[in-house]
């Protein structure tokens, strides 16, 4: 079906999120950080990026803000376990950057299923 890229620095996150995307019949691919899913983008475009928002390294903001700059039409899922912190509401950044579906952990799989299916119904993106 879709290869998508799962960027989050917690090894169980991108265990489950692989186990629930393979299971709907996509190829996953993973990184670390947001630095180490913008190569892996530059190298092999994916169908959707699902990046989570606060990482050790260059985090999710930094990469959906990079990912969009060099690749406009990337589609992008956001995730965080940090939601809100103070004033702070990191999904809602991950929106205004692009992220066009953002969801708090944890993660509630029909939802995700739901938001994985709706932003893959759009053209492509490996080739743009």
């Amino acid at each position: 079906m879709a290869r998508i890229l799962v960027i989050d620095d917690e090894p169980g996150i991108r265990k489950l999120l692989r186990q629930i995307l393979e299971a709907d019949g996509h190829e996953v691919v993973e990184a670390q950080d947001g630095g180490e899913g913008l190569r892996y983008y530059r190298l092999q475009p994916v169908d959707l990026v699902i990046t989570d928002i606060l990482m050790p390294g260059e985090d999710g903001l930094s990469g959906i803000r990079e990912i969009r700059r060099e690749f406009p039409h990337a589609r992008i899922i956001a995730i965080s376990g940090g939601g809100e912190t103070g004033q702070l509401n990191f999904l809602s950044h991950a929106r205004d950057l692009g992220a066009r579906f953002t969801l708090s952990k944890p993660i509630l799989i029909p939802e995700f299923r739901q938001a994985v299916t709706e932003s893959l119904k759009t053209h492509s993106n490996r080739t743009e």
